[in-house]
């Protein structure tokens, strides 16, 4: 099974931030991006504002906290974001057109090893691996809003999606405190 120590995530929106919150916490690196930088100061802002909060409620520990918002770093572009990943999970609008033009962009910078997720709710994930030479390394990881705080993560696999990589991300999952669903695309 791949080993996942670093993940990007693209977009840095409500559930992109939410999600690498998650992974922070997690034990991940983890990388944000986004091309607003605007949207990253946000992001950053609000990680440490929750996670300040979950420390004074007692729901983290302030080692956790500190560790937490030390393994979070911030990107301006997907290449910078996703070139050293082991993982990573596009967080963008639901608009097919952008999750093709970001898919065909990592299919070619990410390691060859590199698992890639989509976010999507609605989306056929087959179809956004279809635009790739990896499509085995694709799936779905949809998180529900706010993604650090809900207790449930669905594992999407596509239709050429491995065993290993459900296993990967599954594990993933789970070690982002999540209970873990795998389903099949049904787009």
């Amino acid at each position: 099974m791949a080993e996942i120590r670093t993940i990007a995530v693209i977009g840095a929106g409500a559930i992109g931030r939410g999600i690498a919150h998650a992974s922070a916490l997690g034990g991940y690196r983890t990388i944000l991006e986004d091309i607003l930088p605007g949207s990253l100061r946000t992001a950053a802002a609000e990680m440490r504002e929750y996670l300040s909060k979950a420390t004074e409620l007692g729901t983290v520990s302030k080692l956790d906290a500190d560790a937490a918002f030390r393994r979070l770093e911030y990107a301006s572009t997907v290449e910078h974001a996703a070139r050293e990943a082991d993982l990573v999970i596009e967080a963008v609008p639901e608009e097919m057109e952008s999750k093709i033009e970001i898919f065909t962009l990592l299919d070619k910078i990410c390691k060859p090893a590199t698992i890639l997720a989509s976010n999507t709710s609605s989306l056929s994930v087959t179809e956004i691996a279809s635009v790739t030479y990896r499509a085995k390394k694709i799936l779905g990881m949809r998180f529900a809003h706010p993604a650090y705080e809900m207790t449930r993560v669905e594992i999407v696999r596509a239709m050429e999606t491995d065993d290993e990589t459900i296993a990967a991300c599954t594990a993933v999952g789970r070690r982002m405190g999540k209970e873990v669903l795998v389903v099949k695309d049904q787009n």
